[in-house]
């Protein structure tokens, strides 16, 4: 590794590393943590990958590292989510020796490698080399026949990733496929899945070939699967060029033309490397080489995401099927936002500024043509997933911040309209009538649902108080309280309440809920999780419940207290008792020992969730990466400060786990992190110091770290 680093003031630090090295995609392939460790470029379209298999919750990015096969790479895959889609035209290089038409074959695990924006395997049942590379809208395959038998590809476009293998057979609405000459493959698929889509695409290919089988589609089938012979003419390697659009085929040339108009594969490959070694080097860290692979594979993690769907001329399929165009050119999905507006929206203000606008446009935009703003959207469509209208936290946080050109009021309009216009999950004069969601009327969710409105509600009265809009800030500073309606003095909890006032009874605190498979009052958790989900009024929550003596007994017991309950969720690992880091609600909950003085208990969780949830091995993360949200923990934390409350740019301090953290931002501004005396025994803050400043309380802003500066924590052994 060759590190050059020149100090040229006392402000700013120039370093020129390769920290791609440091990236290692295979992190959270096994288990349950859903990353892929394929190509893709920051924020592309694309992420063309292997799958290891299909039609289960173990495959939502369609790899599992713990597999030993191999059955096909296609162009497109979520990071991390917990419920499985894309997986968009699956292909195959074979010959003579694959065994039967399951189309699948060992692969060589020790030859298996991958860096952001390429991956190689061999196939080893096949003795058949596969590398892959990518641009924003197009893969790039490129197949090394390393036998003399005939080349042959699989070409399935009704693949894609699903719950069951019924669902594979009828997850196409509608298809069709053109073969315009024999080099190329152009068509069209209407597909259904978490949301339904129109896929273009063009398939090119670097020599000609030949149609030698159409397979006998199942019952239900509306797409083909094609087995394609190349004549190689002494040449060893096919490569092939596959581009996808929302809008139209066109649109899918015109990313070939644009982005990958040559057969030169080293070069694409080359270009994507240096696109995420220039997003990674904005930050700079001093750490062991563990430390540095689960960081800078954390920010790949992070900004996988939100996916650009907009083609090279800006022309985007909207939520309602119309063809947009956007006049930034970018159009931005993949918005999981009961998940990230926790810390990874916020991460973004920091990481990539220059991003949040495009994001903000895209989500009024969205609101512009569904009606409300977006709460899942996945290739520009609703899929309803979670609970919540958390892009309202996302948006004002960008206004707050000065990072979104949208007039505030156009803004207030789209957060007003999704916070008092019934739509899935929001029913909000049943929200109204009540101060809560009754669950004899809302069957599922009805606690959870009622806290995280009432966040929203929080972010919309910010807004309101900004624009001095004195009504609105009344309403909804009377609706950000709604959360004291279901706190149960008896049991000291959140709890179900029905429409006559009774509380759910019998009420078992260690009950797990999840919508989709045991109903239930919470989301993705219980009692003791929720409890502790009022991310905007801490201070008012410990007087709801008595004091800082009982809040303090209350969060000892919630990490202390073993359930059997607990193990009956997927989404619900990363287990310190109650506590639970695989899944979002929890995130923030380690930090709000600062709000009774207690910090130090803080800062031996942060540590004690960094040993055991963050390993750099494939089975490393607890839980789901869910689109970021889990990495951007990480890269908060390890930096020693985290944002319990997303919305206003309030980070709470615990204790940084590297020991250096150099932050590049704009206007020539460098914010720097200092972990003095940091090391395994030395996990306890001292001191924290800003600009030589001693801190004495446990927050910082948003403004200190833009403006730039030293932070500086004095770290020990000593519980302080």
């Amino acid at each position: 590794m060759l590190v050059i680093c020149v100090e040229v003031s006392a402000q700013k630090t120039i370093i020129n590393t390769k920290y791609t090295q440091y990236v290692n995609t295979f992190i959270g392939n096994a288990d349950n943590g859903h990353t892929f460790p394929g190509a893709c470029v920051p924020f592309g379209l694309i992420q063309v990958s292997p799958e290891s298999g299909n039609g289960s919750w173990r495959y939502c990015s369609g790899f599992n590292y713990d597999d030993d096969q191999i059955v096909g790479f296609s162009q497109t895959h979520l990071n991390g989510t917990g419920v499985p889609d894309l997986g968009d035209i699956r292909m195959l290089p074979f010959n003579n020796k694959l065994p039967d038409e399951t189309f699948s074959c060992r692969y060589n695990r020790k030859t298996q490698t991958a860096k952001p924006g390429y991956y190689f395997v061999n196939l080893s049942d096949l003795n058949i080399n596969v590398e892959l590379t990518a641009t924003g809208h197009t893969a790039f395959h490129k197949y090394t026949y390393n036998q003399s038998e005939p080349a042959l590809m699989l070409i399935d476009l009704q693949n894609g990733l699903v719950n069951s293998k019924k669902d594979l057979q009828y997850r196409m609405i509608d298809a069709k496929v053109e073969m315009p000459d024999n080099k190329t493959i152009i068509g069209y698929n209407r597909s259904r899945g978490w949301v339904n889509r129109n896929i273009y695409y063009v398939i090119k290919f670097d020599f000609p070939y030949k149609v030698k089988k159409t397979l006998t589609p199942l019952e239900g089938e509306k797409a083909k699967r094609l087995i394609l012979e190349f004549e190689l003419s002494g040449s060893k390697s096919v490569q092939a060029k596959v581009a996808i659009s929302t809008v139209s085929i066109e649109g899918a040339l015109k990313s070939i033309e644009k982005e990958n108009p040559n057969w030169d594969f080293d070069s694409v490959r080359s270009a994507a490397n240096k696109d995420w070694n220039d997003l990674l080097s904005t930050v700079d860290i001093n750490g062991t080489n563990n430390q540095k692979i689960n960081f800078y594979t954390s920010m790949y993690h992070l900004f996988i995401q939100p996916n650009n769907i907009a083609d090279v001329d800006g022309k985007y399929r909207g939520a309602n099927d119309s063809v947009f165009t956007s006049v930034t050119g970018n159009y931005y999905s993949t918005f999981s936002l009961w998940d990230t507006y926790r810390a990874a929206h916020p991460l973004y203000t920091i990481l990539a500024p220059e991003k949040i606008n495009d994001f903000v446009n895209s989500m009024i935009a969205h609101a512009n043509t569904q009606g409300f703003l977006p709460i899942w959207t996945l290739w520009g469509k609703e899929n309803y997933c979670m609970i919540g209208n958390h892009a309202v936290p996302v948006v004002v946080d960008a206004y707050l911040k000065g990072l979104t050109s949208i007039d505030g009021e156009k803004l207030f309009k789209a957060i007003k309209t999704s916070l008092t216009t019934n739509h899935q999950k929001s029913d909000w004069d049943v929200y109204d009538k009540f101060g809560y969601y009754p669950f004899d009327i809302i069957k599922n969710e009805s606690v959870s649902r009622t806290l995280e409105s009432g966040y929203d509600d929080y972010c919309a009265r910010l807004m309101a108080q900004k624009l001095g809009k004195k009504e609105d800030y009344d309403f909804f500073m009377k609706r950000a309280g709604y959360y004291k309606n279901i706190f149960d003095n008896q049991s000291g909890m959140m709890r179900g309440k029905d429409s006559k006032g009774n509380w759910r009874t019998p009420f078992n605190s260690f009950s797990l809920s999840h919508d989709s498979s045991h109903g239930g009052d919470y989301t993705e958790g219980n009692a003791w999780q929720y409890t502790f989900h009022v991310q905007h009024d801490i201070e008012g929550l410990i007087r709801l419940m008595g004091g800082a003596t009982n809040f303090k007994n209350k969060l000892d017991s919630l990490f202390y207290l073993q359930s059997s309950e607990t193990k009956k969720v997927l989404d619900v690992t990363g287990l310190i008792g109650q506590y639970a880091h695989g899944n979002e609600p929890s995130h923030h909950i380690a930090y709000l020992y600062n709000f009774i003085g207690e910090s130090y208990k803080t800062q031996e969780l942060i540590r004690e969730i960094f040993d055991r949830f963050y390993l750099p091995k494939p089975n490393g993360l607890c839980g789901n990466d869910d689109c970021g949200q889990m990495s951007a923990w990480y890269i908060f934390s390890a930096m020693g400060f985290y944002p319990v409350n997303p919305v206003g740019g309030e980070y709470i301090l615990g204790a940084p786990q590297v020991d250096k953290v150099t932050i590049s931002l704009p206007n020539n501004k460098v914010f720097i992190m200092t972990a003095n005396n940091l090391n395994i025994k030395n996990k306890y803050v001292k001191s924290v110091s800003f600009n030589g400043k001693k801190i004495t309380d446990f927050r910082i802003h948003y403004n200190d770290i833009m403006n730039g500066g030293n932070l500086v924590f004095e770290m020990t052994d000593t519980a302080n």
